[in-house]
């Protein structure tokens, strides 16, 4: 495989931007990080406002660090409350529980207690002075509580959330990518179909550039793991999402504890994957599935992705270098 492969999806719209488009910068601040879009088009007034008003949502219904957030007060309501959910928030579970069920629990939208034992959550940080790693019994105590803990129940008909009792939802590994697909379809629903929207370093394209080139980005790559192979992909209607162990995590022992947690053990992975990309159609899916495929491994993961022909690539850390797992579905679209 050459050093810097180049992706092109399968299928390609050729339908430029109207004459005299020019690409249009937008950019803010979201949960905890940066958002941003380009948009191709010869004008685009109010569409800044509208954009942050989609995040904004997002925010207030799914953010575990704001105490008065949806998900905030459902993690607190006592058993038996149904909660109703409004339409992103629904949109947001109903997959998380999907990708719990299809991966086998490797993916676990309620293991926000885990998450917060780690030093991941919103207190008691990692990163904060005072912390310290939990004990074998701190980690045996709570993951016994998650693994007998009843698992949130969703109402599709009525569009309502059973808190069953102690259920801590923590959805930040697919709000993000969800976050990006908001922001499209509110582009898309004002008639711009030229953009690259991203969110904290995921990204969804459509469409081209003024130039008739598609919105061409780089695969993101690992901090600290040398010369790895390099990837381009033209973002033409996909979205991309990494999930990787250098992104929030300590080192314990001389060994790097992750903030990605395998639901069934209780503890960070350590399958020795530093990162796993996926291309999907929506960014929520390609969020959420790198997450699974982490959590599963190189072997679990890329069966997993090969069942379900999913755009991935692994980068396995091997004794000082990085290598290389892709599945056939990110191979086919090497040009």
């Amino acid at each position: 495989m050459p050093d810097r492969a180049v992706l092109i999806p399968l299928e390609l719209d050729p339908a430029n931007p109207p004459p005299g488009s020019r690409v249009h910068a937008l950019h803010g601040a979201s949960m905890g990080t940066t958002w941003s879009a380009r948009v191709a088009r010869t004008g685009i007034g109010g569409v800044q406002a509208a954009l942050q008003a989609e995040l904004d949502a997002i925010v207030a219904q799914m953010s575990h660090w704001e105490d008065d957030s949806l998900l905030s007060r459902y993690n607190r309501a006592p058993a038996g409350t149904w909660i109703d959910l409004p339409p992103q928030f629904f949109d947001v579970i109903d997959y998380a529980l999907w990708a719990h069920d299809a991966s086998g629990g490797a993916y676990d939208p309620a293991a926000g207690a885990l998450v917060a034992l780690w030093g991941f959550g919103p207190k008691r940080r990692y990163d904060q002075a005072g912390f310290y790693a939990p004990d074998a019994a701190a980690i045996a105590r709570v993951q016994a509580a998650h693994l007998e803990a009843v698992r949130p129940t969703l109402d599709r008909a009525s569009r309502r959330l059973l808190q069953p009792g102690g259920a801590m939802l923590d959805l930040s590994s697919l709000a993000k990518g969800y976050a990006v697909d908001r922001l499209a379809l509110c582009l898309e629903g004002r008639g711009l179909r030229h953009y690259l929207v991203e969110v904290g370093g995921e990204l969804r394209g459509a469409g081209l550039k003024p130039d008739g080139q598609p919105w061409w980005v780089e695969v993101e790559a690992v901090p600290d793991g040398g010369a790895a192979p390099q990837a381009v992909v033209a973002l033409h209607g996909l979205s991309i999402a990494t999930s990787g162990d250098y992104r929030q995590y300590f080192n314990l022992d001389q060994h790097r504890v992750s903030h990605t947690l395998d639901p069934h053990t209780g503890r960070p992975v350590a399958s020795g994957v530093a990162a796993v990309t996926v291309l999907a159609p929506t960014c929520m899916a390609a969020d959420a599935l790198s997450t699974v495929l982490n959590v599963l491994g190189p072997v679990d993961g890329l069966a997993f992705a090969e069942r379900r022909a999913l755009a991935a690539r692994f980068l396995v850390r091997r004794a000082g270098r990085l290598e290389e797992i892709v599945s056939p579905a990110w191979e086919a679209l090497l040009q």
